[in-house]
């Protein structure tokens, strides 16, 4: 690699803003992000779920389909 092209990387603390912090790597000082591993619906099991199945049945009776229930 060429010398001195490249720019310095270092320790940084990420902060979201539930309040947690991480060390990572990084070109960057300080790094602030909205949503983290802590406090995002995925990782934290309240992800909340759309129902899809009432515009299915909307769909099936305006076009005239039977269901096979």
């Amino acid at each position: 690699m060429k010398a001195d092209i490249h720019p310095a990387y270092s320790k940084t603390t990420i902060k979201c803003a539930c309040g947690a912090t991480y060390e990572a790597g990084s070109t960057k000082k300080d790094v602030t992000v909205e949503i983290c591993s802590s406090c995002h619906p995925f990782y934290t099991g309240k992800q909340k779920l759309v129902d899809t199945g009432g515009r299915v049945d909307k769909f099936n009776k305006r076009y005239g389909f039977k269901s096979n229930d």
